[in-house]
């Protein structure tokens, strides 16, 4: 845990403290946030304040008394619920603006895992609660060296199977005359662990009308084969199997045939030149030091979209953080599903992935862009056409 560096956040975002609280391993952000490390038993609440000035305080409940020993700040204990409002009371004397894992209407919903309960407590106590999403995203989200590396070379390979997945589709169909969805899928993830890559799940394998399913994934019961004059969409994200590693997650599609037809060229070049049009506006922010938050960037995409006459057929955020877990803790491109005031900082990435779904078929287009303190731009390979199988 980075003391100073916390309590330095705290009095540039102009907040009195940060108060973790937990119980029963809800909050895995505090124990990440403070390098706590997953207890086996959290059977009662506990509370850590950390105040912009002075000593941090830990309260616990006396039969799980040594639950915060290996941070630093004066130990409280509480048995009954009285005694713990007293003590918090006490604890909290002299801060107004108290920061939680909380999130106005829930806006943030990675973030907003105090229940309400605890939250009506802390503003019975007469505070103002103030969500922590910001500090989450300085202290969750900001890529070291090493994780950047990582997401390069996890890249380069993620690229190259992908490569690789349209060729043997291109080779099955002069086979065969076509391929199951679930067959592509099972060799993306052979090839990945040929390559020491893991990921959570998927890959997604989607022809034409699946592919207007964004979130897809084929079974042996749903899977549908892949034949000439068919658009197909991967999507597929992995990272190096090793600690500490960040996720690369893309989509691209093709088209088995030499000329696809002129509505899915067209589709396709209205996502792509959304996605193009947001990675444009951050770069050009960053260059200037100008600050611009998820919702502003998502505009712009969604904007280009709509102005071609396709906005209701975009349906979800145009992208989200990535971090360890492929859905990072950082700011989301989103003022659709949410709205996500957070702003875009360095050392943070995140996908930049619009789509278009239609009944027939469905387009996404997705790349990794990561800020820097200097600029902005895309960490890997870059769909232009689409590709032909």
């Amino acid at each position: 845990m980075e003391l100073h560096e916390i309590q330095e956040q705290l009095r540039a975002q102009q907040l009195d403290g940060w108060l973790f609280f937990d119980h029963h391993q809800r909050d895995p952000i505090a124990y990440r946030v403070l390098s706590l490390g997953l207890r086996q038993h959290v059977t009662r609440r506990w509370y850590y304040w950390i105040p912009a000035q002075g000593e941090p305080v830990k309260l616990v409940h006396r039969i799980e008394a040594a639950m915060l020993d290996a941070l630093p700040g004066e130990r409280k204990l509480y048995s009954g619920w009285r005694e713990q409002r007293q003590v918090l009371e006490c604890i909290l004397k002299d801060a107004a603006r108290v920061a939680m894992q909380f999130s106005p209407d829930c806006m943030i919903p990675y973030v907003s895992l105090v229940d309400g309960g605890t939250v009506d407590l802390i503003r019975g106590l007469g505070k103002e609660v103030a969500t922590s999403a910001p500090l989450v995203q300085y202290f969750e989200a900001r890529w070291m060296a090493e994780q950047l590396e990582s997401h390069y070379f996890a890249g380069r390979l993620v690229d190259n199977i992908r490569r690789e997945a349209f060729e043997e589709i291109s080779n099955r169909i002069r086979a065969n005359g076509s391929v199951q969805e679930i067959e592509i899928a099972g060799f993306i993830l052979a090839r990945f662990a040929e390559q020491g890559l893991v990921t959570d799940s998927g890959p997604i394998v989607a022809v034409n009308a699946n592919a207007s399913n964004p979130h897809y994934a084929p079974t042996r019961e749903t899977s549908q084969p892949i034949r000439r004059a068919d658009l197909v969409l991967i999507d597929m994200w992995a990272k190096l199997d090793r600690p500490g590693a960040v996720f690369y997650d893309i989509t691209w599609t093709g088209y088995c045939g030499e000329q696809p037809p002129s509505e899915m060229q067209n589709v396709f070049e209205v996502v792509r030149d959304a996605r193009d049009r947001a990675v444009d506006f951050v770069r050009a922010a960053i260059a200037e030091k100008r600050q611009i938050f998820g919702w502003e960037v998502d505009d712009v995409a969604r904007g280009h979209i709509q102005a071609k006459g396709f906005g209701e057929y975009f349906p979800h955020r145009t992208g989200h953080s990535i971090g360890e877990e492929v859905h990072g803790n950082g700011a989301n491109l989103d003022n659709l599903e949410t709205h996500d005031d957070r702003p875009i900082i360095p050392r943070t990435c995140f996908s930049v992935e619009p789509g278009i779904y239609l009944e027939k078929f469905g387009v996404r287009s997705e790349i990794n862009c990561y800020v820097s303190e200097k600029d902005a731009g895309p960490t890997g390979e870059v769909q232009q056409q689409l590709v032909r199988i």
